[in-house]
């Protein structure tokens, strides 16, 4: 009888690509289904301490949605760590400006904080119109 626990290899792990319209749905929906594929928790050889997670490609990120009174009130905040450094940006700047960061700073946020997360994080594109050129 075989006790042991099935451990997967990292030689194994077989990345699948996820493509994810953003169309009208809403952002932390959105970003938790993302960071759910990116850490590989659909998988059956899901392990914690490895990187099993997907490809994720995600479309249309100027058109995602925010609820209540959120795309007037979320503001991005940052410090360079120099005095008078911190900088603030609007929702509704940073989406017609840069609204891949959106979604990236969104998944960033939901994803742990270990030495795995910016491996995950590269797996991540956010491509703001429908398709690439």
């Amino acid at each position: 009888m075989n006790t042991k626990t099935y451990q997967p290899k990292a030689k194994e792990i077989v990345r699948q690509k996820h493509v994810i319209d953003a169309k009208g749905v809403v952002l932390g929906r959105l970003a938790s289904k993302i960071a759910y594929l990116l850490i590989g928790k659909h998988k059956a050889t899901y392990a914690h301490h490895l990187d099993t997670g997907d490809f994720v490609k995600v479309l249309n990120a100027k058109e995602v949605k925010l609820t209540g009174k959120k795309p007037l009130q979320k503001v991005y905040r940052k410090h360079s760590g120099y005095p008078g450094g911190f900088k603030e940006i609007s929702f509704q700047k940073m989406i017609t400006t840069n609204p891949g960061r959106v979604i990236e700073l969104a998944v960033s946020g939901m994803l742990p904080d270990n030495r795995l997360k910016k491996g995950r994080l590269t797996r991540l594109s956010v491509v703001p119109g429908s398709e690439e050129k």
